[in-house]
């Protein structure tokens, strides 16, 4: 008759509710020691903890590191640009608000000096200041032939009439001269009108190159300037202003003729 053995609580605990192994003539059965190794094994891989899912989280942990170490890097560098972006904005505003400042001094030099009324105005004006220095200038070199002519006359003759008349033709031509000279008022009229639009339209010029950094700035893109006058044209120089170098005085060429 078989004998049955008490289980041990490892025993219950392990494998619950199954069955008791027989015993035969008191000893265990064959099976009895690698079956209860193996349920040893079980329970001691269940009750430990899981390396296959420690290993698993620390990977993922790594990775979500990696992950936030990749982003904020990627952070940086887009903060990084942005704020270049912001830079180069104020620069094109700048650019733009130069643009736009330059545009509205052209439109008024444009309106008030460079369209078609004002500059034949100016032109006109010039050619007043021309034609009235000319007419004056023959005038009073025909006035003081006249007035040579008449001192010529004096000289030969004796009759009082005869002198008398010379007399009164040299005042006339006198006079004459006199009223030929009243072109340099009207002259230094027209000129100071185009003075005066020049001077505006130097103003204008003075402040779009102010505009976009100086006459120094604007000198650096100025192109070389060359000559390209030929022949008598190339000695013309004068006539000279006050302050102007590089002109001969009359010293000068008098010094050439001891």
């Amino acid at each position: 008759m078989p004998i049955h053995r008490r289980r041990f609580r490892v025993e219950e605990a392990i494998v619950g509710d199954m069955p008791s192994l027989p015993e035969f003539d008191g000893e265990v059965g064959p099976m009895h020691h690698e079956i209860m190794s193996e349920l040893r094994a079980i329970r001691a891989q269940m009750a430990a903890p899981d390396h296959g899912t420690a290993t698993a989280s620390t990977a993922i942990g790594v990775s979500v590191s990696n992950e936030v170490a990749e982003t904020q890097a990627l952070l940086e560098t887009y903060r990084a640009q942005i704020e270049q972006c912001e830079k180069l904005k104020v620069e094109l505003d700048l650019i733009y608000d130069a643009i736009t400042r330059t545009k509205r001094e052209i439109a008024v030099l444009h309106g008030k000096s460079f369209n078609g009324e004002e500059m034949a105005k100016v032109n006109g004006e010039l050619g007043a200041v021309v034609g009235g220095t000319e007419e004056a200038t023959q005038q009073i070199l025909e006035a003081a032939e006249a007035i040579d002519n008449a001192a010529t006359a004096l000289s030969r003759v004796t009759s009082p009439d005869q002198q008398k008349l010379l007399s009164e033709e040299i005042q006339e031509r006198v006079v004459s001269i006199f009223e030929a000279c009243n072109f340099q008022d009207l002259t230094g009229q027209r000129i100071k009108k185009v003075m005066t639009t020049m001077k505006f339209i130097e103003n204008h010029i003075t402040v779009m190159m102010d505009i976009w950094g100086g006459v120094d700035a604007i000198k650096s893109h100025a192109p070389p300037v060359v000559d390209a006058r030929e022949g008598d044209a190339k000695l013309l120089n004068g006539p000279k202003l006050d302050g102007d170098d590089g002109h001969a005085s009359q010293n000068d060429i008098d010094a050439l003729f001891d």
